[in-house]
């Protein structure tokens, strides 16, 4: 039986769920040789902004930084990605506090997820972990995209006009639109997740690389930061990715000259991994998009969902619609006709369906009165029956 299967067949409610990952947690520090531990989590299956690294990250890592006191910190990390100006601080914030600093992926960490990874003395994934490129990606003209990919595409204009003497008439309004200071920023920032990572890859990855392993000759700095830099240009090499979606895996990184530790060859501690992020990603099913969490203590966010109690809470939230005790009442918007379906959840046998609703399905699958697209609820089945401790009543 698979791990998720085995949590699903023990019914957890919220506060086990949060028992039993708080215990996995606690076996991965022991195993990992009583290192502190801190999780920086964000749910990949939801859009908003907010589940991206952003400024408000910074006081929920140094909250939970204070409950930890060693020398040495594991850091569980899921990520879409975000500002690498913050994971930058973040960086710095873990670094002026711990020794040694290894990074552990169980799933995802993309863009500015992969740049923190960078900064770790060990880094820790398993074959289906990934990785992204991080190639800066830019606003222009209300459009997100490469700025290597725009850099690049002006010196083919550039060298199109130099091999001929003449300017393609396609490319006037591009031109027209695009001002040197906008490619000075593409530059800019290209140039600091290249430096970035070239800096913490030769300052701390590389800082015990002191033999090669090939000829048995010193190392040098210059050779470490050469190596350093050849590995940030690999990450940021859009040409190289194609998109900046791409996962890069623990076979890319070797093959780039990055020394990566396969966790899934340590079976007590692949365990205990794979377990808690199950358990996170279980957690994650219901209204929680982010967590910041050790062993002992959490910070969790949460969206207010009108009808759902909010997890640890007896009442609801400010601005939330007072919960019915034994039903919850939820607004789905089709995802492609934005028709909006009224839904009631019963938690108790024989309570009545309200006129202007819906029961939820029993096999979590509603079909749009109107386009007839069908939705899956599954998802938000279990979030209904974790926060409110009880099963739908189909």
């Amino acid at each position: 039986m698979g791990i998720y299967s085995e949590y699903l067949d023990r019914q957890f409610d919220f506060q086990a769920l949060t028992q039993e990952r708080k215990a996995q947690l606690k076996r991965i520090s022991q195993l990992r040789g009583a290192h502190d531990l801190l999780v920086v989590a964000a749910d990949l299956k939801k859009t908003h902004q907010a589940v991206a690294i952003n400024y408000t990250d910074l006081l929920a890592v140094n909250d939970q930084l204070a409950n930890l006191n060693g020398k040495a910190l594991d850091l569980v990390l899921e990520t879409p990605g975000g500002s690498g100006e913050v994971a930058e601080d973040i960086v710095r914030l873990i670094r002026g506090r711990y020794e040694s600093l290894s990074v552990i992926v169980p799933g995802i960490a993309k863009s500015a997820g992969t740049i923190m990874v960078m900064a770790g003395d060990e880094i820790l994934l398993e074959p289906v972990s990934a990785l992204g490129p991080i190639d800066a990606q830019i606003q222009w003209q209300g459009k997100v995209f490469s700025a290597h990919a725009l850099l690049e595409g002006m010196e083919k204009i550039k060298k199109e006009v130099a091999e001929t003497g003449t300017l393609n008439r396609a490319f006037i309004p591009i031109l027209q639109n695009i001002s040197p200071g906008e490619l000075q920023h593409a530059q800019n920032s290209l140039d600091f997740a290249r430096e970035l990572v070239t800096d913490w890859l030769a300052r701390y990855k590389f800082q015990n690389w002191d033999v090669h392993s090939s000829t048995g000759a010193a190392v040098t700095e210059d050779e470490r930061r050469a190596r350093a830099k050849e590995i940030a240009h690999g990450l940021c090499d859009h040409g190289r990715w194609k998109t900046h979606g791409r996962s890069i895996k623990l076979d890319d990184l070797r093959a780039m000259g990055l020394k990566v530790t396969d966790y899934s060859t340590q079976p007590d501690l692949c365990d205990a991994i794979r377990r808690y992020y199950t358990l996170l990603e279980m957690t994650f099913d219901t209204n929680i998009y982010k967590i910041f969490e050790t062993p002992e203590s959490q910070i969790i966010r949460f969206e207010i969902m009108a009808g759902v109690p909010v997890p640890g809470q007896s009442r609801p939230a400010p601005g939330s619609q007072q919960p019915r005790p034994d039903s919850a009442m939820l607004d789905l918007e089709c995802s492609k006709c934005k028709n909006v379906m009224k839904i009631q959840a019963n938690l108790k046998e024989q309570m009545p369906v309200q006129p202007d609703r819906m029961p939820f399905p029993a096999d979590n699958k509603l079909r749009c009165s109107t386009c007839g697209t069908e939705h899956d609820l599954t998802a938000m089945r279990h979030q209904i029956e974790a926060q409110a401790k009880r099963r739908i009543i189909a």
